[in-house]
């Protein structure tokens, strides 16, 4: 049990996590088990109903609170419990609940977990539909893949989801973000001050286990929760374009999908007779990833980081990824295994490394070069509490310095406080 006088940490979760579903949700957890080494007090509270893949907090000393949208019974339940830190997990949950926060414990450190940028992944969306819309035959993508900084600010800036988003990372103390290019663009396009921003990736133990070589791996495997946009394109790319053309090199190749939460549409994709195997969930992740010989994840559109991508170097299995995949993740180091921008290299790519053993030896080494480089425990988890804890020394002064933060809670919090006060006046007269 945490200490009475220890720190209070209240996380808002937009669910409840599912580390095997999402890196979103592996990350959270992350979070929550850096919390717990300090010894800090932590409950976790979501409006949302609790998905079968959930975590077990309680087991961890975790507290559980289900609360609700649009009820002031979480004005009471946020004050008798006077957490020193709120931890939002997604801006949906500080748009909800943060006016809550500031007018019931208004010293509490507002935090944001990004887990990406959504307003970046619905633009680069867009950008692909529209793509598609003009020439659905040409199955290279360099032109999707490559904008500039700038050019995603031009197509962001006027949406509302940008506004909102944008928004929201101004009214908190601290910003938890995932990919360094993220940052870059929210500080040279957005001018968000950099010291809102925390650079907080992944945070990983290194294997500890031999891993399994080349000659006892098989199969393609590609992974990733189908209610994820971007995995689900990249299932229906792989079905249409990239396997086809693995097929006429390999013609004996078997390619695995695991996902959570399998939707009829994808179900309906099964045909072994193609080697194309829909096969659900995966009970353990890394077990399947580690048996696989190549990960496939042609992701055309996104945002953050992949986990999938993390599994696959965990597991020293190299992948065939795009640029989109590969973002933010490698910084000057080898990638481990290809990135590619259209269907044929993406294919080419993919039969190389499941062919040459010597290629796939190399691709392995750097996944645990760069695992070792960018994503170690050891040191974003001392980081984080670092910067936490010096934003909590200086949290007045920080809130003086962001004006516009200041600004931005002042009118955005009066007029979502108002709605919520109307809707939850609706419901009670229903």
């Amino acid at each position: 049990m945490p200490h009475p006088s220890a720190t209070k940490v209240l996380v808002i979760g937009y669910v409840w996590p599912e580390p095997r579903s999402s890196a979103a949700g592996g990350h959270v957890m992350q979070l929550l088990e850096t919390f717990l080494g300090q010894g800090w007090d932590i409950t976790f509270s979501s409006p949302a109903n609790p998905g079968e893949n959930r975590a077990d907090l309680i087991a961890l000393g975790i507290r559980e609170v289900p609360i609700e949208l649009n009820s002031s019974r979480f004005d009471a339940f946020i004050r008798e419990l006077a957490p020193d830190i709120v931890l939002f997990d997604q801006f949906m949950m500080e748009e909800q609940f943060g006016w809550r926060v500031e007018k019931n414990c208004p010293h509490a450190l507002r935090v944001l977990e990004t887990s990406d940028l959504q307003s970046l992944r619905h633009a680069r969306h867009q950008r692909l539909k529209d793509r598609l819309k003009v020439d659905d035959v040409s199955q290279d993508f360099s032109d999707v893949f490559a904008p500039a900084l700038h050019e995603e600010f031009a197509l962001m800036a006027g949406t509302d989801l940008a506004q909102r988003e944008i928004a929201a990372l101004y009214r908190c103390d601290l910003n938890l973000m995932v990919s360094e290019v993220e940052i870059e663009l929210l500080v040279e396009h957005f001018k968000l001050p950099r010291s809102l921003l925390l650079w907080c990736p992944l945070m990983l133990d290194l294997p500890s286990e031999p891993l399994v070589p080349f000659e006892e791996r098989a199969h393609f495997l590609s992974i990733g929760n189908f209610r994820h946009a971007p995995n689900w394109d990249a299932v229906l790319w792989m079905k249409n374009a990239i396997w086809p053309l693995i097929r006429q090199q390999l013609p004996g190749a078997q390619l695995h999908l695991y996902g959570a939460y399998t939707p009829p549409k994808a179900a309906a994709l099964h045909n072994p007779a193609q080697g194309f195997h829909i096969m659900n969930w995966a009970e353990d992740a890394l077990q399947v990833m580690s048996a696989a010989r190549v990960c496939l994840a042609p992701l055309r559109f996104g945002a953050g980081i992949k986990g999938k991508l993390i599994e696959s170097m965990l597991c020293g299995t190299p992948n065939v990824t795009t640029p989109i995949g590969a973002e933010a993740m490698y910084g000057e180091l080898p990638w481990p295994g290809s990135i590619a921008q259209s269907a044929e290299d993406i294919a080419r790519a993919a039969v190389q490394l499941y062919s040459d053993p010597v290629r796939w030896t190399e691709a392995q080494d750097a996944g645990l070069a760069l695992l070792a480089n960018r994503y170690q425990r050891q040191v974003h988890g001392p980081a984080l509490i670092e910067s936490i804890t010096a934003c909590r020394a200086e949290l007045a002064q920080r809130r003086r310095d962001n004006f516009t933060g200041s600004m931005l809670r002042h009118h955005q919090h009066k007029s979502t406080q108002y709605m919520s006060q109307w809707i939850e006046e609706k419901n009670r007269n229903a």
